[in-house]
């Protein structure tokens, strides 16, 4: 089934992406965003932009405790995929602890024969949409 081959593409690209994060294996991330790449997003302090060197930089500064990832959609095209995921994370950012639960819209592009992730745009979940801790 096709529906099932694209969820597993977007479920094993996510878990890599997410593993790497945790383990803050920056040679993994650089090779998983695309150098356009850019993340779009929404929070209560309201929208935001950030450049692939903005994200990696701040990646650096943070203390990943947990990220659950579940992916709710994915379509794939030849050269582009698209995952809509629901992520939940607690960690540690400039010396305060972050919750946070967002639904993630993830284009990822096939270039040079392997996908990057090129845009990322995360918006937060809906009041009771997100999975509980340990689903």
């Amino acid at each position: 089934m096709a529906a099932d081959r694209n969820s597993k593409l977007i479920e094993q690209l996510e878990s890599d992406w997410r593993d790497a994060l945790c383990r803050k294996d920056m040679d993994r991330l650089q090779a998983m965003l695309h150098k356009d790449f850019v993340l779009i997003g929404t929070r209560a302090t309201g929208p935001f932009i950030m450049t692939r060197e903005e994200w990696l930089n701040a990646i650096q500064r943070r203390e990943v405790d947990d990220i659950t990832v579940k992916v709710q959609d994915a379509t794939i095209f030849d050269n582009v995929a698209i995952g809509t995921v629901e992520a939940r994370w607690r960690l540690k950012y400039l010396g305060r602890v972050v919750e946070d639960c967002v639904v993630l819209s993830d284009v990822w592009v096939k270039d040079d024969g392997r996908w990057q992730a090129i845009r990322r745009h995360s918006t937060p979940a809906p009041a009771g949409a997100c999975m509980e801790q340990g689903e």
